[in-house]
C-alpha cells in the first residue's frame, strides 16, 4: 500500500471519507506533537542548553532525518501498527471504527494535555484502535495478538531499559568526571546535552513518526474502499507531513509538558540531562531495531527517574511520577473503552 502525493491530492477533495479521515489523523498527529515531542527536548530546556524556540527548531530537523532514516532502514514500527487490529473486511464499517478510534485518541490526550500529564500518545493509540476493534468485531477477534504482544514487550523492556541505562550511565559519567573542576566539564556537557536531545529527536521521529504514518496508510487504504493490505511503502511526502505536524504541535503547546518531565520531576544538573537524553535515545534505538512500539514519553520519564535515583532516592519526586504511573495505567483501558463506545455511537449514527 502506498499512494503519490499527486494522486493523493487528487482525490483529497473529491473522496469525502478521505478528507474526514485525513483531518482526523492530522489532529492525532498535531496532538502528538504537544503531548509527547517535548519530551524529546524537555531536558535540554529544563538545563538552559537551548532557548525552547531553538528546540523546537531542533526537533523538526530531527525529527523528519529519524522518520527519513528509520523508514529507509526500518519500517517495522509502522507494519506493526499497520496490523495491529482487523477491522474486518467491510471497509466502510472499518473506516468509521477508525474515525472513531482517533476522535477517542485525541479526545484522551487533550484531557491529559490540560492537566500538564505527559500522558502517551503512542498508547493511546494503540488502546484507541483496539478499542474500536472490539466493538466493530464484537470480541477480541479484532486483535492481533502476535503484533500486541510486540507492545507489552516494549512497555517492560523500556521500562527496565529506560531506568537502568539512566542510572548506570549517571554513575559512570560521575565515577569518570570525579576528580574534574565542575566548571571544566560544563561547557562538554552542555554540547553532550545538545547532543543527546537531538538524538531523542531523532528517535521520536523514528518511533512515532512510523506509528501514525502506519495508520495514516491504513486510513487511505480504508477510504478508497479496501479493507487494508498486508505491505505498504511509506512515500516522502508522507514523512515531511508527518513532520511538520509534530513540529507545530510542540510549538503550540508543548511547554506544560516539558515543565513536567524537565522541571517537576526531579532537578537536573546539565551532565544529568545528557545522561537522560543518552539513556532514552539508546532506549528507543535497541525498540526501533527490534520493531517494538514504545512509548517516547515513558522511555524519557523512565531514564529521568533512573538519573534521579542514581544520587538517592529522595531526588526524584514521586508524587509526581506517581502521577504519571497512574496515567499509563489508565490509558490502555480507559482510551480503549472510549474507542469502543465511540464506534458503538459512530456505527448507529452513520451506518
Amino acid at each position: 500500500m502506498s499512494i503519490a502525493f499527486s494522486d493523493f491530492m487528487s482525490q483529497l477533495f473529491t473522496n469525502p471519507s478521505l478528507f474526514i479521515i485525513t483531518a482526523l489523523i492530522s489532529g492525532v498527529i498535531l496532538v502528538n506533537g504537544w503531548t509527547d515531542a517535548p519530551n524529546a527536548i524537555a531536558t535540554c530546556v529544563s538545563t538552559r542548553c537551548l532557548s525552547p524556540k531553538k528546540s523546537i527548531i531542533m526537533a523538526a530537523v530531527f525529527n523528519f532525518l529519524g522518520v527519513f532514516t528509520m523508514t529507509l532502514i526500518n519500517s517495522t514500527v509502522a507494519q506493526t501498527i499497520y496490523n495491529i487490529v482487523d477491522f474486518g473486511n467491510d471497509a466502510t464499517a472499518a473506516l468509521t471504527a477508525l474515525s472513531a478510534a482517533l476522535v477517542a485518541i485525541v479526545t484522551w490526550a487533550v484531557f491529559a494535555w490540560i492537566f500538564g500529564i505527559p500522558t502517551s500518545e503512542s498508547h493511546a493509540l494503540i488502546a484507541g484502535l483496539s478499542g474500536s476493534a472490539i466493538a466493530i468485531q464484537g470480541g477480541i477477534a479484532g486483535i492481533n495478538g502476535a503484533e500486541w504482544v510486540k507492545v507489552l514487550y516494549g512497555i517492560v523492556i523500556s521500562t527496565i531499559l529506560g531506568f537502568g541505562m539512566g542510572y548506570g550511565i549517571t554513575k559512570i559519567i560521575e565515577t569518570i568526571c570525579k576528580n574534574i573542576d565542575r566548571r571544566k566539564t560544563t561547557k562538554f556537557f552542555k554540547g553532550t546535552q545538545i547532543l543527546g536531545g537531538a538524538s531523542m529527536a531523532f528517535m521520536h521521529g523514528a518511533q512515532d513518526g512510523q506509528k501514525f504514518m502506519g495508520v495514516f496508510l491504513l486510513g487511505v487504504a480504508l477510504a478508497n474502499g479496501s479493507s487494508g493490505a498486508s505491505t505498504f511503502a511509506i512515500p516522502l511526502w508522507l514523512m515531511l507531513y508527518c513532520s511538520f505536524l509534530m513540529t507545530l504541535g510542540t510549538s503550540i503547546g508543548g511547554y506544560k509538558i516539558i515543565k513536567t518531565v524537565g522541571m517537576k520531576m526531579t532537578k537536573l544538573e546539565v551532565y544529568q540531562g545528557a545522561a537522560a537524553d543518552m539513556a532514552g535515545a539508546g532506549c528507543l534505538l535497541v525498540s526501533s531495531v527490534f520493531g517494538l512500539p514504545v512509548s517516547t514519553t515513558h522511555t524519557k520519564t523512565t531514564a529521568i527517574m533512573g538519573v534521579g535515583a542514581s544520587k538517592r532516592l529522595s531526588n526524584v519526586n514521586w508524587g509526581v511520577v506517581k502521577e504519571m504511573v497512574l496515567t499509563w495505567v489508565l490509558t490502555f483501558p480507559g482510551c480503549g473503552l472510549v474507542g469502543f463506545i465511540m464506534t458503538k455511537l459512530f456505527m448507529f449514527l452513520f451506518t
